[in-house]
């Protein structure tokens, strides 16, 4: 027994040294040439900051790859990444200091405000090779026609998600989000710019309108809205929310609708005849980067047909990556949620100018605080009703306290008068 294995030994010690390459295993995701390119890149020991959507990068689970552990394994470098949940307070963050971001993923009207104010830096393609697989409908956006600051990630709709369990009837409009017999049975969106878009819809309005009446009438109708049926603001909670059965409608991303459809099968979705929001996130290097090769380095990476792969699996968002769309592996592959092929009613988010989003924001706030409710508006007419009633009795009272004074003075007057 022990000549046997020692035999085989010998054999597998004389095959290594003939061709030692057929002793190493394959790499799991890569070929030698995607490891030697990244190995020679020069980036061992450097750091790569990345600030990214919540949810938004494969991460291990699933039995698919840890994207940010790929990228490390590959370059040696080590990538700290941190999440933010809306487009505004990641702007916040950018404009507020004392950050450096190397690579983050804003969404398109927020790109074109950051190219606006001179926040971005411009990508060395040269650097990027794999944007070579970047569709050609996801270059030249509108807010990078000459694709100097950005590569597409991925894209998406607008959605209304139900509960087929608590609505009999698909829907078709936005409008059941003001039903009250759904009254604490919906989620809204937790960010203004969604948020006033469905208004919008609802209004026929342009969702990029600078009329500041129409952002006034959209707040408005928010709050009828919250009057009727008192929403639940949220974001990245709607995955367990509705998941629970317990909420008849959430307004999400329709990528979003697959992945919650799979852990909870009673939901639908619609694209509402009144139209959506088609948004765009892309990766971009703001001027706060301290590594831009890098940065531009992880752009490259996230875009290697695999990478791009295994990512839309755990996103469930429409790539855009052609190899991504095109393979029959994927499990959206034809999708119609995530790659419809009648497109809805849509419209792109544009950059606003600054006097709109003061407003938005400021009435975003009296919304969710209640403030332009009708009950809010009742109560204040009735507090104006009771000080005006008020001030009118303290009013009739000085004056009947005047009238008496002055008759007393008079008859003061006359008494005087006769005793002289």
């Amino acid at each position: 027994m022990r000549k046997t294995i020692s035999l085989m030994l010998a054999v597998m010690l004389i095959i290594c040294v003939l061709n030692p390459f057929s002793a190493m295993a394959k790499d799991k995701y890569f070929t030698d040439e995607q490891i030697e390119y990244y190995k020679n890149l020069g980036l061992k020991g450097t750091e790569v900051n990345v600030y990214n959507w919540g949810d938004y990068i494969a991460d291990g689970s699933d039995d698919l790859m840890d994207a940010v552990h790929e990228f490390e394994r590959l370059t040696g470098a080590k990538v700290n990444y941190s999440n933010f949940e809306s487009n505004e307070n990641m702007y916040s963050k950018l404009a507020g200091g004392g950050v450096s971001y190397d690579v983050i993923t804003p969404s398109d009207y927020m790109i074109e405000r950051l190219i606006d104010e001179n926040m971005l830096l411009e990508l060395d393609y040269d650097n990027i090779p794999n944007f070579k697989y970047i569709k050609d409908s996801c270059k030249s956006y509108y807010f990078d026609p000459d694709n100097k600051y950005t590569v597409a990630f991925n894209t998406g709709y607008t959605a209304l998600i139900y509960n087929k369990n608590l609505v009999k009837e698909k829907p078709d409009s936005w409008s059941v989000l003001w039903d009250e017999q759904y009254k604490d049975k919906v989620l809204m969106f937790n960010n203004s710019r969604d948020a006033f878009a469905i208004a919008q819809a609802m209004l026929g309005q342009d969702l990029n309108t600078t009329n500041e009446q129409d952002w006034v009438d959209a707040a408005k109708l928010l709050a009828e809205q919250k009057d009727a049926v008192n929403p639940v603001y949220v974001m990245d909670e709607v995955f367990n929310l509705m998941e629970s059965g317990e909420y008849a409608f959430a307004t999400y991303y329709s990528g979003d609708y697959v992945l919650m459809s799979e852990n909870y099968e009673d939901l639908g979705y619609c694209f509402p005849k009144e139209g959506v929001n088609a948004f765009c996130d892309a990766f971009c290097v703001p001027t706060c980067a301290q590594n831009k090769k890098g940065a531009e380095a992880f752009i490259n990476f996230m875009n290697e047909p695999q990478v791009a792969f295994d990512n839309e699996e755990y996103i469930y968002y429409a790539s855009a990556n052609e190899t991504v769309e095109k393979d029959e592996n994927s499990s959206l592959y034809q999708n119609e949620a995530v790659y419809p092929k009648v497109a809805p009613k849509s419209q792109p988010f544009k950059n606003l100018p600054q006097n709109i989003l003061e407003l938005q924001s400021s009435l975003w706030n009296q919304v969710k605080g209640g403030k332009l409710s009708s009950q809010n508006e009742q109560e204040e007419k009735e507090i104006y009703i009771a000080s005006a009633v008020i001030a009118g009795i303290v009013v009739i009272i000085l004056l009947f306290a005047f009238i008496n004074k002055r008759k007393k003075n008079k008859e003061q007057d006359l008494s005087d008068l006769y005793a002289k």
